[in-house]
């Protein structure tokens, strides 16, 4: 009587080999793209905050507050930069109405950023998240432990400075 072979046993090596090639391509690259996704999300806030060389920066105290924007003047503290009776910031969980913060000036516009330390971690917010959902793919698809415990505690790092700054 011949054993009863199952389906698993019966495919060759090489087969296995293209489905496990297959996995690590897909989940790399979805691994990837969250990855790319999250700086790309950081990226247009992040540059005008850590790279402020040449730009405009004051303080904006926030007087008044919509549902999107807050406004307030602006005081200027860089050479160049000239006073501005009423900018615009983001309404986010980071201003508050009656408080002073360190801003950037976008360029070209009347819209400011928040800078320093809290401004640079909040513009990296998005790869924080994107690091917290690559390590997922990572772990699972990936089976890389090890570097999905890396990519998850830098995500909540980052994560939980930003909250703690802001």
């Amino acid at each position: 009587m011949i054993p009863a072979m199952s389906p698993a046993a019966s495919a060759s090596p090489g087969a296995f080999a293209a489905l496990n090639f297959g996995r690590l391509a897909a989940m790399g690259t979805v691994a990837a793209l969250i990855l790319i996704a999250g700086v790309w999300g950081s990226w247009p806030t992040a540059h005008n905050v850590m790279l402020t060389k040449g730009r405009e920066s004051g303080t904006i105290e926030v007087i008044a507050c919509g549902a999107d924007t807050c406004t307030g003047p602006y005081t200027p503290v860089s050479t160049g930069s000239k006073a501005r009776a009423k900018v615009v910031i983001e309404h986010t969980v980071a201003v508050k109405k009656g408080q002073t913060y360190t801003v950037v000036v976008k360029p070209g516009t009347d819209e400011v950023m928040r800078s320093g330390p809290a401004g640079v971690l909040y513009a990296w917010v998005p790869l924080g998240g994107a690091l917290l959902l690559a390590s997922v793919v990572v772990a699972g698809g990936l089976r890389l432990t090890r570097i999905a415990w890396v990519l998850a505690g830098s995500g909540f790092v980052l994560l939980t400075a930003a909250f703690l700054a802001l």
